[in-house]
């Protein structure tokens, strides 16, 4: 990619915008990540029997499926209930509000004594979560040019990568101090609301259709029943179905991957801070290939098309789940294995933020981006919870997230139904 050329014509507070939603995604992503990072021993604590004994592998995986979908559900009520925020108050309020949600109760986390607390404040966490990312990609996407929108969608998703990275350096150095401390460090997203608050305005396009929603008064329909309009309902099930099946494949499967790690038989025996360690690089190399993903998705698919590279994605997923999670014996060969497995499950999610808006008027683009980014979360809720059920039944977490990984021949399916939006403008 020649980076110079899509430089050109792009303003400073362009820029500026980018960076602070690039920012706020990266700590969403790095608050997100933590629990994947400290699910067992944080269970492996709260979980401790009356006697003093330690919990079972089984109880592990129960309850943190149980988390993973309760936080997933918060992540979808409150990526429509911002979507909502973001259209009819403005998308740099939305964005402060959702910061400083997802900041404070992933701190509040380290105060946990049970599990259900836990739980609770992780559904917390994943309400500001959820409406974070529907603010920001309406933002970037109504700010920047045309001809180089697809390009910073790329960047902005690349920055769930950064944020992975960013936990799993966390990881590395408190690994220790517990599990407490990581979820502390989590408060730090909170300084990115004070620069989002004084350095970022009002998209024009979303003053001015807001300004025309004013002078027509009540005249127009609620925001969500537009988004099943004749003319805007496809598009609203096609977005809402790909987002389901990808957030299904990564919460069902891919971020089981720690997990999977702290049970390879050629790490038995390993103190739990060197066992830390090998997760923490396991789950950085997941995101090198990750970060490739996200950045090559919007120079493909203004190349070849939304539709084309969405199927490449689910493909990819496909093969590479099973043969990640069920073909290695060794840590090694794990290491090998992850990034190509990054690149496709989560290389898919840079797609989000180029088409979801491009299905949508600038005065629901906030709703319908947030909508079928996120009520597919409410279905794919039930991915972490089949997962820790499949593990009881089939006996391992790998088996298990090798069978979570048929879900992608759904998106396969969707695809033909997809309207292509390559070379077309945001609609006004």
């Amino acid at each position: 990619m020649n980076t110079d050329s899509w430089r050109h014509g792009v303003t400073r507070y362009q820029w500026l915008v980018l960076l602070v939603a690039w920012l706020a995604w990266v700590f969403d992503s790095m608050d997100s990540t933590i629990y994947a990072l400290v699910l067992q021993p944080a269970l492996h604590d709260l979980l401790r029997a009356p006697g003093g004994g330690p919990a079972s592998p089984e109880a592990i995986g129960w309850y943190g499926g149980i988390i993973f979908s309760i936080f997933l559900v918060g992540w979808a009520i409150g990526g429509v209930l911002f979507g909502l925020v973001a259209d009819h108050f403005g998308r740099t309020r939305a964005l402060v509000l959702t910061i400083l949600i997802y900041a404070i109760c992933t701190g509040l986390a380290a105060l946990s004594q049970t599990w259900w607390q836990l739980a609770l404040f992780r559904f917390l966490t994943a309400l500001g979560i959820g409406g974070e990312w529907a603010a920001g990609a309406a933002l970037v996407a109504e700010v920047w040019p045309e001809d180089k929108r697809t390009k910073a969608a790329g960047w902005l998703q690349s920055a769930w990568a950064a944020g992975f990275f960013v936990a799993a350096i966390l990881n590395l150095l408190l690994r220790n101090c517990g599990w407490r401390p990581i979820f502390v460090v989590g408060v730090a997203p909170a300084m990115v609301a004070l620069l989002v608050f004084r350095w970022v305005k009002e998209p024009e396009c979303w003053v001015k259709a807001r300004a025309g929603e004013r002078q027509a008064g009540g005249a127009r329909p609620s925001k969500l029943t537009e988004l099943f309009a004749p003319g805007l309902r496809r598009g609203t099930l096609v977005g809402s179905g790909l987002a389901f099946v990808a957030v299904f494949g990564l919460w069902g499967a891919t971020n089981w991957t720690p997990t999977l790690i702290r049970a390879l038989p050629d790490l038995k025996g390993l103190v739990p801070s060197d066992l830390t360690s090998r997760v923490s690089y396991a789950t950085m190399l997941l995101n090198v290939g990750s970060l490739a993903g996200y950045l090559c998705f919007g120079p493909l698919a203004d190349r070849v098309g939304r539709r084309p590279v969405f199927a490449l994605m689910c493909l990819g997923s496909l093969v590479l789940l099973p043969v990640t999670f069920l073909t290695p014996r060794t840590y090694g060969q794990v290491l090998l294995l992850l990034p190509l497995l990054g690149f496709f499950n989560n290389g898919i999610f840079s797609g989000f933020p180029i088409y979801l808006p491009e299905l949508y008027p600038t005065r629901i683009r906030g709703t319908g981006a947030g909508f079928c980014f996120n009520i597919g979360r409410v279905l794919a809720s039930a991915g972490p919870f089949l997962t820790g059920y499949l593990v009881t039944v089939l006996g391992s977490f790998g088996r298990a997230a090798s069978a979570v990984a048929a879900i992608y021949v759904v998106g396969l399916l969707i695809l033909p139904f997809a309207r292509e939006t390559k070379g077309q403008p945001l609609p006004p």
